[in-house]
């Protein structure tokens, strides 16, 4: 058993601008850490992504509406909402050790559950099941992913968008193999099959993660969410988020149907479509961490400049009807391809922008704060993944795909825009700053556009 791992943020007696700088090579514990959370990102979204390619359709002859279809994905996103902030309040009582592991153990049972749903009958029962499974596989993530973040953040606290950004590219490989993997064994092998494998490949996470993980000593922290949620910045970057996340979970309910109707696509085919979405944001995350955490300056553009692309890339996603550009599949897999990268662009400088204004404003250095944004993180997204699905489900019924598409799209356009207009609106303010206390522009660790 490893020893407590030593809040990074403590004072020493040290040279400071010694301490500032990272070390050249990483310890023993912060090895551990990577490949630990590594297998936490990987794992738990292989399982979360499998769904994707034949979900939908397999709950359609079960009896469920389209409308339904969406509130089964959503109801994983509320769930996920609501454990993920109050996890995040209390990881230092519960610890972030003990939390990602029973998260992990949480999510792999139900994994295997929901594999086992089709010998349900179809109507109000497989419904009901599909809602209770769904639910307590979200407690589950979310205990693993509010944990996974606190700790990345607390054992790198310099480098914080550099190790997110490399642990994307496991998130990124979970999202790229669940959709072509899912599908392909659904074909083959029928609908048991992908959950039951990719079930038990999560139950082999927990023992792994018990053996390596370090454990974490912390003290509680009086602050809040609401005072953390207070903040203007704040505010705009989660509305940013929101939509982002609204997006991902609007093509989790809709995309598979509208492709398999459209281009008469077999389901593994659909999976490998979604490789398309994912691949972008993998290889892109690494790249954008380091440039965000050498350029911190870079946060605010990236964010608002990526929102900005996003919402292109869906409104060529269909297209449009007002564009009267016909479907097809090739500009289907660009868009989605662009709304990848995009996504990097705008989702790897959230976590350590969020938590540079929470200790600008007086929040206390440790993991409690980092735990509480974690939570606000994840539940953010999570509201997200709620409202995506239902609402993407229900314009897409009444509508179609092309306009529920081309809606979220404009949302998310609305969402950059704002954060670009507050940041532009503190531009001045932050360079008076600069100029009355001596800092020089050029400072790499003193983001220009920061409020």
């Amino acid at each position: 058993m490893d020893p407590p791992l030593a809040d990074p943020q403590q004072p020493d007696e040290s040279n400071p601008s010694e301490s500032a700088d990272p070390p050249s090579r990483m310890s023993r514990q912060q090895i551990l850490t990577v490949i630990s959370m590594a297998s936490v990102n990987f794992s738990s979204m292989i399982c979360y992504s499998i769904l994707g390619p034949f979900f939908p359709n397999e709950a359609v002859k079960k009896g469920a509406s389209q409308a339904t279809v969406g509130l089964i994905f959503g109801c994983y996103a509320i769930c996920n909402l609501i454990g993920s902030l109050v996890l995040g309040k209390y990881i230092v009582q519960i610890g972030a050790k003990f939390m990602l592991v029973s998260g992990l153990f949480v999510s792999s049972c139900c994994t295997i559950l929901f594999g086992l749903l089709d010998r349900a009958p179809a109507g109000a029962s497989f419904i009901t099941l599909c809602f209770i499974i769904r639910s307590v596989d979200a407690l589950g993530f979310a205990a693993a992913m509010t944990s996974s973040f606190a700790v990345s953040a607390k054992v790198f606290p310099n480098n914080i968008a550099t190790v997110l950004g490399s642990l994307e590219i496991f998130t990124g490989l979970g999202l790229i193999l669940g959709p072509p993997i899912g599908g392909w064994f659904y074909q083959s092998f029928g609908y048991e099959v992908p959950f039951l494998l990719l079930g038990c490949v999560l139950m082999c996470m927990v023992p792994f993660n018990i053996y390596i993980l370090p454990t974490f000593d912390a003290s509680p922290s009086k602050d809040s969410f609401f005072r953390l949620f207070s903040h203007v910045k704040i505010v705009l970057i989660c509305f940013l988020m929101f939509n982002l996340s609204a997006g991902l979970g609007f093509l989790d309910a809709t995309l598979s149907i509208f492709a398999v109707k459209t281009f008469s696509l077999s389901t593994g085919y659909v999976g490998l479509i979604m490789v398309g979405l994912s691949l972008p944001y993998c290889l892109a995350s690494p790249l954008l961490g380091f440039i965000t955490d050498k350029f911190p300056a870079t946060r605010s553009w990236f964010m608002v400049l990526g929102g900005i692309a996003t919402a292109v890339g869906f409104c060529l996603l269909g297209p449009m009807p007002v564009l009267h550009i016909p479907s097809r599949l090739w500009l289907l897999v660009f868009m989605l391809g662009v709304i990848g990268f995009s996504l990097g662009m705008t989702a790897i400088p959230i976590f350590p922008e969020i938590l540079t204004c929470a200790y600008d404003h007086g929040f206390e250095e440790g993991l409690s704060t980092l735990g509480m944004v974690s939570g606000l993180f994840g539940a953010v997204w999570s509201m997200g993944m709620f409202y995506g699905p239902i609402m993407g489900g229900l314009i897409t019924q009444h509508l179609n795909f092309q306009w529920a598409a081309a809606i979220q799209g404009g949302l998310g356009c609305v969402a950059a825009l704002l954060l670009g207009v507050y940041y532009l609106c503190q531009r001045p303010q932050q360079q008076r700053v600069v100029q009355e206390n001596g800092i020089r522009p050029s400072d790499e660790r003193t983001p220009l556009l920061d409020g």
